[in-house]
Formats: C-alpha cells, structure tokens, sequence
C-alpha cells in the first residue's frame, strides 16, 4: 500500500511537472508564432488584421454595395432600407438582420453590405525579408524631374560586425575566467578569499553605473569606437558571472584527480589544459550560450563604446533603425526579428547536449 501510494504520488508529481512545462512552451510559442506569420504578411495586411486571421474564421465579406444620394446630410440620421443610422453607427458598422453595413466610401456616400463567411487572410510575401537583407529602395527626384532609384544598406555588413564583436567577446573572458576559476579552487595564495568575494559582489553591481566613468578612460586612451574597446567592455562586465559560474564547476572535481596528477609531475598549466579543460565542457558550453546571448543582443554597450555608424554597426541598432525616424517601417521588425534569431538559435542547438549538464554541473557533491 504503501509503494503504490509512493508511486501515484511521484505520478502526480511528474504530471504537474509537464503540465507546468506545457503552458510555458504555449506561452513562448504563441508570440512567436504570431511573430513569424507577420514576418510574411504584407504591411497593408498587418495594419488591417492580426496574425491569427490567417487561419480560417468567420469573418465579414462584402456581398454588395449601396450607393446614397449624393445630398445625403451626414449630421443627420441617415436612412437605409427604410431604417435609420447615425453616422457614427455607419462608421463602426451596424448589424441588420444577420448582415453589416459599413461605410465603404462616406465622401461618394458608399456602404458595404456584409456578411458573415468563413475565411481566411492568405496574402503572404518575402518582400519585408527582401528589404531588410537587400535594403529598402528609396525613389529621389531629381532636379530635372527624372525618378533616380536608390537602394539602401540592408543588415548584411551589421551582421558580419556583430559576429566581429561576439565572437572575441565571448571567448576572452571565458578563457580568462576558466584560469581564474582553477586558480580559485585548487590553488593556495594569499588573499584568495579576499579577492573571490570581491568577484561575487561585483555580480550585483549595475554595468550602467560603469558605463560613463569608462567611456571617459576610453576617450582619453582613444580606445571609444573600435573593436578593441567593445571587447575589453563585454569582457569585463562578463567575468564575474561566468569566473563564479566555472568555479562551482571545476570546484566540485574529484580531489584524488588532481594528486596523481601532481605526483606524476604534472604542472598546473598541464593539469588545467589536460584534464580540467576536458572535464569542463559542459559547463564551458552552458556558459558560452549565455555570454553568446547577451552579447549578441546587446544594444546599450555597443552603442556607447561602439558607435551607431553604419561601419561599426550592430544588429541590434540596424533593426532599431529599420523602423525609420517616424516609425512608419515597424512591420520590418518582424522579419529582421527572425533574421537575427537565426544565429543564436543556430548556437543554442549545437551546444544544447551540454547544456543541461553544464548548468547541473556542481549542483550536488558526489
């Protein structure tokens, strides 16, 4: 009695667990389905109707049109088939007798007669992917009335420059913080404690209140809008998680592992890239994934030791600019949103064997 109360409350348990799984997979997935059936749906059609119109629904169809005396007064109460209207009603549409009449043209005093059919919106185009990899085209008259056509920059060269800035940005301090992380856990030195606690405080200090007092050094070194410069940033305010995050790792390493290795001459540098960097993959690629992650979306760090000219650009600031100065471009967002979710999803899938492993990595002794 007692196993079979034991095994239907683990039962319980694991179906909660999936339960629980299941309605956060729907919530994630939901927004993004509706974000990649707006990335093909033509601008006229996402300022008139949703996503989900695009799967079948009942829907209103115009069957027919009525035509008003051109003299009809709007300011009055209008009449139709014998029925009276405000305009107003006209305006947002107004049910009679299982149909809709809605204004289709109040000018030339023109309603649409409605009714309700099943349908679906089915206008689908690659032409917002077109603008944002080629560039949107620009139409310039000239003095002597000929139409000249321009193409824009698309996010090609903003591409290859976040590649240029993630990459370094996200091995340099996972190499300097697997040393650190070793140093901490397997070596003695004086003020080890001291300097450690220093790294863990400095996990809860705001990058922003960093930002201007380094900006002023990199001015002043003439380090401001170079590659260098965005490196050395993201590498300094990456280092104290991930230098905590590999030493719960390395830290929880079998003892005995590190004593044969002593007696058998090894020195530290051997045992950290013979057996240590082996040891650590997974927790290597965890890390990787996330240093990747906020580098690759980064927005804020870029724009002020990097600049937003269009030679040093980042994706994140090319697809804040697709917008345009009046925002009348935002349905670009959608598929410049896919294009740049591209990459990172490409890494996540590689590394994701590790991924699990890694971040249970230290979590339990033995």
């Amino acid at each position: 009695m007692r196993k079979a109360k034991i095994k239907g409350q683990k039962r319980k348990g694991h179906w909660l667990v999936n339960l629980i799984l299941g309605i956060i997979c729907v919530l994630w997935f939901i927004p993004t389905l509706g974000l990649l059936i707006s990335s093909v749906r033509p601008a006229a059609d996402i300022l008139q109707s949703g996503w989900w119109t695009v799967f079948p629904h009942r829907q209103w169809d115009t069957v027919s049109e009525l035509k008003l005396d051109r003299d009809t007064d709007l300011r009055k109460p209008i009449t139709v088939n014998g029925k009276t209207f405000s305009d107003d009603q006209l305006k947002a549409g107004v049910e009679v007798d299982g149909q809709r009449l809605i204004w289709e043209n109040r000018r030339a005093r023109t309603l649409d007669v409605q009714e309700k059919k099943w349908g679906a919106s089915n206008h689908f185009t690659l032409q917002n992917y077109e603008t944002v990899l080629g560039g949107k085209e620009y139409k310039i008259t000239q003095p002597d009335g000929t139409i000249k056509t321009e193409q824009g920059s698309g996010m090609g060269r903003s591409f290859w420059n976040t590649i240029a800035v993630v990459i370094p940005s996200t091995v340099i301090p996972i190499f300097i913080a697997s040393f650190a992380a070793y140093a901490f856990a397997w070596l003695k030195f004086r003020g080890r404690n001291i300097f450690f606690i220093v790294i863990i405080a400095l996990l809860v200090v705001p990058l922003q209140v960093a930002l201007i007092p380094i900006l002023r050094d990199y001015t002043t070194l003439g380090l401001n809008g170079t590659y260098f410069g965005i490196w050395m940033a993201h590498t300094a305010f990456g280092l104290p998680l991930i230098t905590y995050f590999m030493y719960n790792s390395i830290s929880q390493l079998p003892k005995d592992l590190f004593e044969s290795a002593f007696m058998d001459g090894a020195t530290n540098f051997t045992i950290f890239s013979k057996l240590i960097l082996p040891l650590s993959v997974p927790a290597l690629a965890s890390i990787s994934i996330f240093q990747f992650l906020w580098v690759w979306n980064d927005y804020l760090v870029s724009l002020i030791f990097l600049g937003s000219q269009p030679e040093v650009q980042v994706l994140s600031m090319s697809i804040a600019n697709l917008v345009g100065s009046r925002g009348n471009d935002w349905h670009l967002l959608t598929s410049a949103a896919f294009v740049s979710m591209l990459t990172p999803l490409a890494v996540f899938f590689a590394l994701q064997k590790y991924f699990v492993r890694g971040l249970l990595g230290g979590s339990v002794k033995g």
